[in-house]
């Protein structure tokens, strides 16, 4: 009988440890998400695709003043060639829940300088629904202006 209780308790800290292990991973692996959708947003201006940027911005759609600045931004950030993340700072490190925060990228395409804006995202952790949400990308700011 002594057995059968030490396996029950062994196979349910098992269970709980594999449990947190996914929802840390997840939590762990949401900064890289993160990056990657702001990493479609900043190609898309620089393809000068403004569909593409506001498709990657999905509150900033239904709003028709946002709309049109990021009109006027993706005409002025438009440039040639691929296009490289130089530096990317994620708004949160870790979000097991939901959070707003701002990030901070600098790219550059082809052979052009490199380009510094900020970008407010709404992450959701892994008791939230993992997702990531772009809400707004600023203008160009300073190479070594903070986002905050």
């Amino acid at each position: 009988m002594r057995r059968t209780r030490l396996l029950i308790v062994i196979g349910l800290a098992a269970v709980v440890f594999l449990g947190l292990s996914a929802l840390m991973a997840r939590a762990l692996t949401g900064a890289g998400d993160e990056r990657a959708r702001v990493l479609d947003l900043v190609e898309a201006q620089a393809r000068g695709d403004v569909e593409a940027a506001l498709a990657e911005l999905p509150a900033c759609r239904a709003q028709p003043a946002c709309v049109e600045v990021v009109r006027a931004r993706v005409q002025e950030l438009e440039r040639a060639g691929p296009v490289e993340i130089l530096n990317y700072q994620p708004s949160v490190q870790v979000a097991l829940t939901r959070q707003t925060g701002v990030g901070r990228v600098a790219w550059r395409a082809g052979g052009s300088g490199p380009v510094v804006q900020c970008v407010r995202v709404r992450r959701d952790g892994p008791l939230t629904g993992a997702d990531v949400e772009l809400l707004a990308i600023s203008a160009p700011i300073g190479g070594e202006e903070s986002c905050v």
